[in-house]
């Protein structure tokens, strides 16, 4: 059984809970917010683009609820730190965790900027416990099933990738998120889930071109950037927090293959990920049930319990995935390709 301390408790950190909750081996011990505690062993769940709005309920008697990571920190019996707070706070709670010895999952983005992010990555290399950066996409069901197909060129080998993330802007959290120096706008919190899944199925571009603008957070908060990898493929992804009223979230990816075509729309609810095979009939891919956190979360209590490190995604990675999104950035500021 792994003891989990979570911190942080907006709408990620209750989003982890709830997977936690359905993870056998994984024991929720602690939660730690500046501000939000459970009220009467009552939390309720704010706004946000996935998941439902349901309140969470804790027997308080088993769970220690407290504003000070500190506490937690030094308790001998949490073996993971889960971190859900704002991007800004991530450098100096990661450090603080893994410089405890404790294992530590962090969300996306790493951390503000990619200087940041490679001082987390360099605690994460000499620290005792194991680090992973909280990027979902890597594990989500469609996602990874693309992933495979891509390594193994099961269709042959990829001609053109789109991946697409858009939304109306955040009705929660918009302290944070309207505030780009904190933020990092719509390109660093949602873009850089498709920046880094396409340097883990393509390896890291070579260069980047981008376009875009701000609108609410006076970072990028609308981007399209195309991609240089190696093998040639036309590789880009959009991002964006700009979409109309009503709108909701979204995120789709169409890949063309030597000798077929895969289309995935998270909207669609019942035919998500079709596959045009040539030749064959069109078809649509059913994967696995469940979703990218309770994925994620469930191989870091894996790594744990085997004491194995992770390997899907690791600090390098993360780091690595803000500095792509910092090029794009720099791209749209110069109207330039951008080497990486």
């Amino acid at each position: 059984m792994t003891n989990v301390a979570v911190v942080g408790l907006g709408f990620m950190g209750i989003t982890h809970i709830k997977a936690y909750r359905n993870i056998p081996n994984a024991r929720i011990v602690a939660l730690c917010d500046a501000s939000r505690l459970p009220v009467d062993g009552v939390l309720a769940a704010p706004g946000g683009n996935i998941g439902s709005d349901d309140t969470l309920t804790f027997d308080m008697t088993r769970v220690k609820a407290t504003r000070d990571l500190a506490e937690l920190l030094a308790d001998p019996t949490i073996d993971l730190i889960d971190i859900c707070v704002p991007t800004l706070a991530h450098p100096k709670l990661a450090i603080a965790a893994l410089q405890a010895g404790k294992h530590v999952i962090c969300e996306k983005p790493l951390a503000r900027t990619a200087a940041a992010a490679r001082e987390i990555a360099a605690a994460a290399t000499d620290a005792k416990g194991y680090f992973m950066p909280g990027m979902c996409i890597r594990f989500w069901p469609e996602y990874a099933w693309l992933k495979q197909a891509i390594a193994q060129q099961t269709y042959g080998r990829v001609l053109a990738a789109r991946f697409r993330r858009v939304s109306e802007p955040p009705a929660w959290g918009r302290e944070h998120f309207f505030d780009g120096s904190k933020s990092g706008g719509a390109i660093l919190d949602l873009h850089i889930h498709d920046a880094d899944f396409v340097q883990y199925c393509f390896g890291r571009p070579s260069g980047v071109f981008a376009q875009g603008f701000s609108y609410y957070s006076g970072a990028i908060d609308h981007v399209v950037a195309q991609y240089q990898v190696e093998g040639g493929a036309a590789v880009s992804a959009e991002g964006s927090w700009v979409m109309g009223e009503g709108h909701g979230f979204e995120m789709a990816f169409t890949v063309i293959f030597e000798n077929g075509m895969v289309d995935f729309n998270s909207n669609r609810s019942t035919d998500g990920l079709r596959l045009f095979e040539n030749g064959q009939p069109a078809r649509t891919i059913e994967v696995a049930p469940g979703d990218g956190y309770l994925a994620e979360l469930s191989y870091m209590i894996e790594c744990i319990a085997s004491s194995q490190a992770p390997t899907i995604v690791t600090a390098s990675d993360g780091a690595s995935a803000v500095e792509i999104c910092e090029a794009e950035a720099e791209s749209i500021r110069s109207g330039l390709l951008v080497a990486l």
